[in-house]
């Protein structure tokens, strides 16, 4: 007689479960639609079919969900980590990691699992959540620069570390950007090509980093609010707190002026947020075409830019705006803006072509080395107090080293 209630019990624990999840799921589906600020109860409740205060039960507010949902991101992301730290060398472990990636979008192509929440809405969340998050997401990602690449015995070695995490993390989450362009039955061939950058680089053996940096269009700040000025605190905080938590208030508090004063020179957010993006990329397409006018060879093209763009994000004060933030962008406007970053991808593509065809670039795929590149050049925003611990040359050239030398061997700087 007393196994009934057990069992009983048991059932209320799986259901509840259950339940749980499928409010996860879809919870996670709407924040990587709609941004965590346009997650609701009332969309949650709509698509499990439960009221608004049946959602309750399981989570007492809508922040404590979204915590829930980032949380399970990254219980996923240390789990990859962890499982690909088990290999005997940096090398098998990075690729191990990859193929891991790879085999999991795989599976979500076929339906056969949920995706996880972008953590780049993260910055979007209210503290102390956010802080705590970050806390919990910094501490993987210490974990894999530990376990991947082997603990750091001098400065120098440290912040190299340091920066080949960076890069690994971020290509790893650009990824679902540029993966739609293929097959999941070419995802093996995509982890070795992709592979094969993160080993060697795209440089060829021998080849000197000697960039020449590139003077990139810095309109001066204005003494006043005006447009200028709103574009340059709109990109500051959407690199900081995402496309969500940038709200238009937070613009204007930190210009100290009112709504109105945004409204009198701007119709909408969304139209400071296409702006932001357009006068970032055409940031990059000036680097671009500037290194290929100044440069004797492609690898001369390729050095330049990236280096160019690198101060900027790492040293300017006025950065690009990170293309995390494509992640939240409204769906109708979202794909003209990829788009654009996509040209500015194949521009990069179109050079490292060119220098395998000359003989200065290495035999990579240039599709899948220039997407990594972009990435390279988006994260670099992460590490700017990294860069302040060293002379402003010395950290793009650390930083850089790992798009032209690889991940493991010591750069040939």
């Amino acid at each position: 007689m007393s196994a009934l209630p057990s069992d009983n019990n048991s059932d209320k624990t799986k259901r509840y479960a259950r339940k749980r999840e499928l409010i996860l799921d879809v919870a996670t589906d709407l924040i990587n639609e709609m941004g965590v600020k346009g997650m609701t109860f009332v969309d949650v409740a709509q698509r499990v079919e439960l009221n608004t205060t049946s959602i309750t039960y399981y989570f007492k507010r809508k922040e404590l969900l979204a915590e829930a949902v980032f949380e399970r991101s990254i219980d996923r992301m240390e789990e990859a980590v962890l499982k690909a730290a088990k290999q005997p060398d940096p090398r098998s472990r990075v690729s191990a990691y990859l193929e891991h990636t790879l085999e999991e979008w795989a599976r979500i192509r076929r339906r056969e699992e949920r995706p996880p929440a972008r953590l780049s809405d993260l910055r979007a969340m209210d503290e102390p959540m956010r802080a705590r998050l970050a806390q919990r997401y910094f501490g993987v990602y210490r974990e894999m620069r530990r376990r991947f690449f082997g603990a750091a015995t001098t400065p120098e070695e440290k912040a190299l570390r340091t920066a080949r995490s960076a890069v690994l993390a971020e290509n790893i989450f650009w990824l679902p950007a540029w993966l739609n362009a293929y097959s999941d039955r070419d995802f093996p061939r995509v982890h070795q090509r992709l592979f094969e950058v993160f080993d060697k680089g795209v440089a060829v053996d021998g080849a000197k980093w000697k960039p020449k940096l590139i003077a990139l269009d810095e309109e001066p700040a204005e003494a006043e609010a005006g447009p200028e000025t709103f574009l340059r605190a709109a990109t500051r905080l959407i690199n900081e707190l995402g496309y969500r938590g940038a709200s238009v208030e937070r613009i204007a508090s930190t210009l100290n002026v009112t709504k109105g004063s945004f409204y009198h020179h701007l119709e909408a957010k969304d139209d400071l947020v296409l702006q932001c993006f357009r006068r970032s990329y055409d940031r990059v397409s000036l680097a671009q075409h500037a290194a290929m006018e100044k440069g004797n060879d492609a690898w001369a093209w390729v050095s330049s830019s990236m280096a160019s763009l690198l101060n900027v994000q790492l040293h300017g004060d006025f950065p690009l705006l990170r293309t995390t933030a494509l992640q939240a962008l409204p769906s109708d406007v979202r794909p003209a803006v990829l788009e654009r970053s996509n040209r500015m991808a194949r521009r990069f593509s179109g050079m490292l072509i060119d220098g395998i065809t000359e003989g200065t670039i290495r035999p990579i795929d240039p599709l899948i080395a220039a997407q990594a590149i972009m990435a390279t050049i988006n994260t670099a925003y992460e590490l700017r107090e990294w860069a302040r611990l060293m002379a402003p040359e010395k950290a793009i050239d650390f930083y850089a080293s790992t798009m032209a030398y690889g991940l493991f061997d010591k750069p040939k700087l």
